[in-house]
């Protein structure tokens, strides 16, 4: 088994590509020891030391070192987990499969839409949904919708893109620009 690697627009943040499915559907990030007890992969990625998010994707995963690593010192580590998992075929949470596990990515997160604009959020969702993600996806990292209220979308940036120093420019000229030009009702992008 080969594992690619990949830089991301978060220099704090790697891409791994094992060449086989990670998640089915959906996402799921880690962002402390804590929460990577649901997964022997995240949990044995966070006892490496310096890694401070793991993200997993349909095919993916990224990776985050905490301030001052070192990759060059690091990659091999996360390398060498990454191969022992997947060529254990040890499963990717605890219990066996992700059921009573949140996982992200797509129409499950919560949200308190006004019935009224409910063609307006189906068009956002979709615009998110078939241009935004995939793209985010090719950066390591995901998008969730968290609302539209009065011309404002909230969303959420996960994996590479949380913390990236470009998000805020991804959210305000990338995305917002999308936005406004299909759904002439969007004002504005906000992170959630």
């Amino acid at each position: 088994m080969f594992i690619e690697t990949e830089t991301t627009p978060n220099p704090a943040t790697l891409k791994f590509l094992p060449g086989e499915q990670v998640m089915a559907v959906g996402t799921r990030e880690f962002t402390s020891d804590e929460d990577a007890t649901a997964s022997p992969l995240a949990d044995a990625l966070f006892s490496l030391g310096d890694v401070t998010g793991v993200f997993f994707g349909r095919e993916f995963v990224s990776v985050t070192a905490g301030p001052g690593s070192d990759w060059s010192a690091l990659k091999p580590q996360v390398v060498s987990v990454l191969l022992d998992h997947f060529v254990s075929g040890a499963p990717l949470f605890a219990g066996g499969d992700a059921s009573g596990i949140a996982v992200g990515g797509g129409d499950e997160a919560e949200t308190d839409d006004d019935p009224a604009d409910a063609e307006i959020v189906a068009q956002i969702r979709e615009l998110i949904e078939t241009r935004v993600r995939p793209a985010v996806a090719n950066d390591g990292g995901d998008i969730i919708y968290r609302g539209f209220r009065e011309g404002v979308v909230y969303l959420t940036m996960q994996g590479a893109c949380s913390g990236c120093p470009s998000s805020s420019a991804t959210l305000k000229q990338g995305i917002e620009g999308l936005l406004k030009h299909y759904v002439p009702e969007v004002t504005e992008v906000r992170a959630a």
